[in-house]
Order: C-alpha cells, then structure tokens, then sequence
C-alpha cells in the first residue's frame, strides 16, 4: 500500500484546474474494500476467492491473455467468454497428506474484453502451468495501411 501525503495547495488568485490534477486518495477506497473483504472471509470460515495475476498482450491480429496457474489440473480449469467478459476460474487441489483431509483454492479473474473480437473462434491452451488464451480480432478491427497520394 502506498501513502500519499496530502499538501494543501497554496491560492494566489486563481481557480485550480481540477481536471489536470490528480488525486491523492484515489484507490483508497478499493485498498479498504479489499482489507474488509479478505478479513471478513477469512473471519466467517467462508473460502475466500482469490485473483491471480494476468498479462493482456495484442499484436495486429489477435488479443492474448496470459495467466500462470502453476498445480492447477486442466481440467480444473474453467475459461468463458460472456458480454464482453472474459472469466477464468481455477480450483488448486492439495491432496490427502496422513490425517489432514484435501484442501482446495479457488481463484478467478475478470478482464474485460474488446467488442471487436471474433467470440466464434476463441482458442484457450494451458501447457507448463500457464494459460493463455487467444481472442482473434475481426477484420474490420485490425490496423490497415493505406496509401497516401502526393498531388
């Protein structure tokens, strides 16, 4: 968590450009929202949902999202594509050791996904703990050079 010192600013006759500044309390409320949510599962014995880490990468072609699921199972594995969202979730199963029972974690994430992506041909591959899934653009989204005439 970074803390921002917050510093009046001094007047000297004109009106601030409050469009231009940027505020120093912006993401404290999403700071305090996540401290609450993690302590208040974990208080009421409710498994927390976590979120891992994505990459989001494009080249002129195709939009790519990157997640590292290390000891995640395919098939525990969940990627679906709905209303302009992609949502990922995985389950991490940690075996039977003696006397202790099978743990498992839950993760899942939410990116948003551009409307200029080709929803019919959405690939997902998961090969040495990483998953990425491959969201094709359509035609009419990828770059095109075009020719300038000098008169």
């Amino acid at each position: 968590m970074r803390i921002t010192r917050y510093i009046q600013p001094a007047s000297r006759g004109f009106a601030p450009v409050l469009s231009f500044s940027r505020n120093p309390w912006t993401g404290l409320r999403g700071e305090i929202d996540r401290l609450f949510e993690t302590a208040l599962t974990d208080f009421a014995g409710i498994p927390a949902v976590r979120q891992f880490p994505v990459d989001l990468y494009e080249d002129k072609d195709h939009t790519y999202v990157r997640a590292e699921l290390p000891g995640v199972n395919r098939e525990d594995i969940n990627v679906e594509l709905a209303e302009g969202c992609l949502t990922v979730t995985a389950t991490r199963k940690t075996p039977a050791v003696g006397d202790k029972a099978e743990e498992s974690s839950s993760f899942s994430r939410s990116v948003s996904v551009p409307e200029a992506v080709q929803t019919d041909q959405v690939a997902a591959a998961y090969e040495n703990g990483v998953l990425t899934v491959t969201l094709p653009k359509r035609e009419e989204a990828k770059p095109k050079k075009i020719a300038i005439a000098v008169k």
